[in-house]
């Protein structure tokens, strides 16, 4: 017998057809996860994991790198919209449901992380969490966070949605919505499509505006984030409101 395991003389043994090539890929790519953890990983193989538990007997490998290659990176698959994903082939009802799910379970985990300190002590989470729910969505979100006396967060919620390049804002429905909740304060956030965060005109005329109406309330506004695809934005670090 030689070193590779054939017998001399002999053909290799048949692969085992009970188990497909691709089973032992997955128990190493499992095993290099629990070993070197996602950063480890290119974004590729991370979703082959994932679509593991949606796709359990076949190749998912190259389905997520098709993935990737339409969506741009893990974040942008995750956060396309179920019919975008629909349109890849190889993707059924069941894997798009799965992937929207792991997306929305890990939102939840960032606002839950947020909600649990003050906001302005845990700002590189909670730009972490607002990268995630807004960085790469194809329209503007205009974002409103409600916060209290201790500037713990008591709601986070989407106002408006608009186009590619522009978000209806009011300002009266902005300090209504804030009464109802009985919040002291706002942090006001929304998105630029274009992946570029600086700020138009438009955006710290509205700042200012909201700001004004706000004040007479005792409603702070503490900032105006604009989220982009790299660092985001912020009107009170720039000096624009």
């Amino acid at each position: 017998m030689t070193a590779t395991g054939k017998v001399d003389g002999l053909p290799p043994p048949e692969p085992d057809p009970a188990k497909p090539g691709h089973v032992g890929h997955r128990d190493r790519l499992r095993a290099r996860f629990m070993t070197g953890g996602a950063d480890s990983m290119p974004d590729y193989e991370l979703l082959e994991l994932l679509l593991f538990a949606a796709i359990p007997q076949k190749d998912t490998k190259p389905l997520a790198k098709e993935l990737v290659r339409r969506f741009g990176d893990f974040a942008g698959v995750l956060s396309a919209s179920p019919g975008q994903l629909a349109a890849v082939k190889g993707l059924s009802d069941k894997s798009v449901a799965f992937l929207k799910v792991v997306q929305a379970s890990g939102l939840r985990l960032g606002r839950q992380k947020v909600m649990t300190q003050p906001v302005l002590s845990s700002w590189s989470a909670l730009i972490d969490y607002l990268r995630a729910a807004m960085a790469h969505e194809a329209n503007e979100h205009f974002r409103l966070l409600f916060l209290d006396r201790k500037n713990r967060l008591i709601g986070d919620e989407v106002q408006a949605r608009g186009t590619v390049d522009h978000t209806p804002v009011y300002v009266r429905e902005v300090v209504k919505r804030a009464l109802e909740l009985g919040a002291t304060a706002l942090i006001l956030v929304h998105n630029h499509p274009s992946g570029d965060p600086t700020p138009s005109r438009a955006d710290i005329d509205m700042t200012r505006e909201i700001a004004k109406a706000a004040g007479p309330l005792n409603i702070a506004i503490h900032d105006h984030i604009v989220i982009g695809k790299g660092e985001p934005a912020s009107l009170r670090a720039m000096g624009l409101m």
